[in-house]
């Protein structure tokens, strides 16, 4: 089942990498969905190259790429990248299938290794996962890449993503854990309510609420998510801000944002702070940033 991408939080100016790629998510197979929050498919067809930026979730990916002017397809593991933007460059043809994983969840495919270990690297695939035929999960058969941005045929899309995700299921479900892990399901349970909690604003008060010590949440976090319970606070903040911004930008025709207003419904203590941590994770102040 496809899901509904207009959700593009962490996509820095979403409506210019929209016209220019065709995009999608879909949903794993049951087994799965404890473990994996979606599928993602990405394929282009540019005649300039471009670059996509990304305010990263605390999530790590499983990828399996193809572009033209790279070879052979090929697979990858990405950590959670912190800090600060991802940017990936495009250009020419190209497709990449990922598996998106829940923040907290993806310590169960490789137990004995904290999820830090993966935080801001980029590794071929089999340096984790057992090697598999990646051409038969990409697909970069020329005949199947036949208009492969946003405006190719959906029917045909939409056979050769059912594809793809079949191949996906069937290359994870073997290696999805027997038994649910009780402390990977509380962590993504923990970062689910910072994301969702526009109240929670500190680590302290998080870990009062939980009943646990800010050293015992601090450590979940190293080894199940990657990264620390303030980075996901303070993302899951930025996202907000992002989406927002871009919300009331388009419902006043493209006019200013009232920062000082966002930075106050999104519980900074004042536009400063917020034009900090905005500057410090985008790489721009609010002002500079696109929003029309």
């Amino acid at each position: 089942m496809e899901r509904d991408t207009r959700d593009t939080r962490g996509i820095v100016d979403p409506a210019a990498l929209l016209t220019r790629v065709r995009f999608r998510r879909h949903e794993p197979a049951e087994a799965l969905r404890p473990y994996v929050e979606n599928y993602w498919f990405i394929d282009w067809d540019l005649p300039a190259p471009y670059a996509s930026h990304i305010v990263p979730h605390p999530s790590v990916n499983l990828t399996f790429q193809w572009d033209e002017d790279e070879g052979p397809p090929y697979g990858e593991l990405t950590g959670v990248s912190a800090p600060g933007l991802y940017t990936r460059k495009i250009g020419g043809r190209g497709r990449v299938c990922g598996a998106k994983f829940w923040p907290g969840a993806f310590r169960p495919f490789v137990p004995g290794v904290p999820v830090t270990e993966w935080t801001g690297r980029v590794l071929p695939y089999e340096e984790v996962f057992p090697a598999t035929e990646v051409a038969a999960i990409v697909d970069p058969d020329p005949d199947s890449q036949r208009d492969p941005g946003p405006d190719s045929d959906p029917d045909s899309a939409a056979g050769d993503d059912r594809a793809r995700v079949a191949a996906l299921d069937a290359y994870l479900l073997p290696r999805t854990p027997a038994e649910p892990d009780p402390v990977a399901e509380l962590a993504r349970g923990l970062v689910a309510r910072i994301r969702a909690e526009r109240g929670v604003r500190r680590v302290a008060d998080l870990a009062r609420d939980e009943g646990m010590s800010v050293r015992s949440l601090q450590r979940l976090f190293s080894g199940h998510v990657g990264v620390s319970p303030k980075w996901c606070i303070l993302r899951y903040r930025i996202h907000e801000a992002l989406e927002t911004a871009a919300a009331r930008a388009g419902a006043d025709g493209g006019g200013g944002v009232d920062w000082a207003a966002l930075a106050a419904d999104l519980g900074y203590a004042d536009q400063a702070h917020l034009v900090r941590d905005f500057t410090a994770t985008v790489g721009v102040p609010p002002t500079a940033y696109p929003t029309s």
